[in-house]
């Protein structure tokens, strides 16, 4: 790093024929954009004590935030961070996306993007069953395996095996 400040010509070069170190971009399919949030006039505001864990902070300052959507009803909390401003930003994008469920329902954005991620999910456990599937079909064309005819041969702790003599003298102590 200390290299590309010194001869920032480097750098440039570098960077210039450098691949880029992931493909998600190419990869990805269109999703729906994300939803805007509704205007300021179909919005009541009110900012209302946290709850639950942070102790006595959290309980006395009105930081969270609780939007309601006069249209639909439909009201929403948010207290992730201790900035009021941020907090904001949050409830919007939350009533953002529970008023795009409510219009759109299958075609929202948050159907479509779990449509995709169950297809990921399915298709990566088809293919761990093909491949689990694949060994299994190659175990039991090579036959009996080498661990079970071991297994087979030991027998019982501490017992002689079968293919094993035992002395009776050596037993009673006499050599």
């Amino acid at each position: 790093m200390q290299r590309c400040l010194r001869t920032p010509w480097l750098c440039s070069n570098i960077l210039a024929t450098a691949r880029p170190l992931s493909t998600t971009s190419i990869l990805a399919k269109n999703l729906p954009a994300r939803p805007k949030p509704p205007p300021e006039d179909e919005i009541e505001e009110a900012f209302v004590k946290g709850s639950g864990p942070g102790g006595q902070k959290i309980n006395k300052t009105n930081s969270a935030v609780q939007l309601k959507h006069i249209p639909t009803g439909i009201v929403v909390k948010s207290q992730l961070t201790r900035s009021r401003s941020q907090n904001r930003k949050h409830a919007r994008e939350l009533l953002a996306q529970k008023v795009d469920d409510l219009l759109h329902g299958d075609q929202s954005r948050a159907a479509v993007v779990g449509e995709v991620k169950k297809k990921k999910a399915d298709s990566a456990a088809k293919k761990s069953r093909r491949k689990y599937k694949k060994l299994e079909e190659e175990k039991a064309a090579a036959g009996p395996s080498l661990n079970q005819d071991i297994v087979q041969e030991e027998g019982v702790a501490g017992e002689p095996k079968a293919t094993e003599t035992v002395n009776p003298d050596y037993e009673n102590g006499k050599q």
